[in-house]
């Protein structure tokens, strides 16, 4: 994870989800509440919302921000802790600006600062710029001492966000289920909105790992399998229907089925596009996600269209094309229906609620699916550049058809593999699809070997 100091003068501040680092180091407060006047000179609404998730940094990095924001004249109401798809609802709803302090999946020493469009979407690249300009310039509004903006507070988001996310579900039929769920909320964002949440859909629930501690004391905040033992040992006591896991904003949802097997998160995707999605509609995806999202698309008369890697870029081009479903590969899944963003909430609902239709096991419904692997790997840079590694793999695979859409995708006879360099790491990420779990090793370790200095 980069965590650099940034120069105040010029430089980047806005990765891929925002602004992350680690309190008191790159997230100072002078650079916190500087970054807040930015924000509140950009912001075209009078009142700017603010929520956060679990980490104990949450009140340090808010509060500098939000002292940022009033500066510029601004008002903020503070929505407290709540899911990031909450803040985007009520963004959404009131045609308000927001900004959402977390970093997400990453270990509880980062905190990050996100911004919200008053369309409930994450910020455009070329707003985020305009702001990271306003920043280095130092070109802020300054209100008189008598206009500072004033603070109010919502505690009211999370009632809403659940409202909402029922009213886009059949409730009866999932309440007829009676189903028995396990959730965990990873000591993360959702650790009232979800229980809560399952317990109006008439589900039987256990939470795990619902204490708000801001440390991730249970588990990695990153719903990965090797984060989610005590989730799939529940599973396996076989007394559950459904197991969930959010990440620490719950923008996510990753599922265990009733024998205790992770549901990968193409899989969940695939799953609710094949239920959900009608002949003609548009699907939209990174050229990251597996093929099983081009078979189902292709089955069923959907138009596939894929970006580059990144769940805001997924979201405009949803917003852009119409299109009915989206999402990646890890669990985050864009309903249109709903919002253009990745909601975790909304996720669990749409899983239940095709259970509930089709009458059968989550085991059931993801053995329908056609059968991908989907390998994924992180692999050091050491210091080289992007340019200098793309070279050697185009040295090594001269012949084989390519996609430059982001990074290099490389297909092979039995299967493809997509190579990028990191937006918030020093890594190249290597993604390896192919039918065949044997065809899918060779194929990683070809591409890693072409990748070694």
């Amino acid at each position: 994870m980069m965590t650099e100091r940034r120069e105040e003068g010029s430089g980047k501040l806005f990765g891929t989800n925002g602004i992350r680092g680690i309190p008191n180091e790159l997230l100072t407060f002078g650079f916190c509440s500087r970054i807040g006047a930015a924000i509140g000179t950009f912001a075209r609404s009078q009142t700017i919302a603010v929520a956060r998730d679990t980490r104990l940094s949450g009140d340090f990095i808010g509060s500098a921000v939000t002292a940022g924001v009033l500066s510029t004249g601004k008002d903020v109401v503070d929505l407290g802790t709540i899911p990031t798809p909450a803040l985007q609802l009520y963004c959404r709803n009131t045609h308000r600006f927001g900004i959402v302090i977390t970093a997400s999946h990453n270990p509880p020493q980062f905190n990050g600062i996100k911004c919200i469009d008053s369309d409930g979407t994450e910020l455009r690249s070329t707003d985020e710029s305009a702001i990271e300009d306003l920043y280095h310039r130092s070109d802020f509004l300054k209100s008189h001492w008598s206009s500072v903006g004033k603070i109010t507070r919502d505690d009211g988001q999370v009632g809403r966000y659940i409202e909402n996310i029922k009213s886009l579900v059949d409730t009866e039929r999932i309440r007829s289920r009676h189903y028995r769920v396990v959730i965990d909320t990873g000591n993360g964002a959702a650790f009232r909105s979800s229980p809560e949440l399952l317990t109006e859909l008439g589900c039987r629930v256990v939470s795990l790992n619902s204490n708000p501690d801001g440390l991730f004391t249970s588990r990695n905040a990153e719903p990965r399998p090797e984060n989610l033992s005590e989730l799939m040992l529940v599973m396996k006591s076989g007394g559950f229907d459904l197991g969930v896991a959010h990440d620490g904003d719950a923008d996510r949802a990753v599922f265990i089925d009733e024998s205790g097997k992770f549901v990968e998160g193409e899989n969940t995707l695939a799953l609710i596009i094949k239920y959900m999605a009608s002949e003609g509609d548009r699907i939209v995806t990174p050229v990251s996600s597996s093929d099983v999202i081009e078979e189902i698309c292709r089955g069923k008369s959907l138009r596939l269209i894929k970006t580059k890697v990144g769940a805001p870029i997924v979201a405009r081009t949803m917003m852009e094309e119409k299109a009915s479903l989206g999402g990646e590969e890890n669990g985050g899944v864009i309903i249109g229906d709903n919002q253009y963003c990745r909601d975790g909430g909304m996720t669990l609902a749409k899983v239940l609620d095709i259970m509930a239709m089709t009458e059968k096991p989550l085991s059931a419904l993801i053995g329908e699916l056609p059968r991908y692997i989907l390998l994924k790997k992180s692999m050091e840079t050491e210091g080289r550049p992007w340019s200098e590694l793309k070279k050697k793999l185009l040295s090594a695979f001269p012949d084989n058809r390519r996609d430059e859409t982001d990074g290099l995708k490389i297909f092979f006879e039995d299967g493809w593999s997509l190579i990028r360099p990191s937006g918030t790491e020093s890594v190249v990420r290597v993604y390896v699809n192919s039918k065949n779990e044997k065809a899918a090793l060779i194929l990683q370790s070809m591409v890693l070997n072409a990748l070694k200095p």
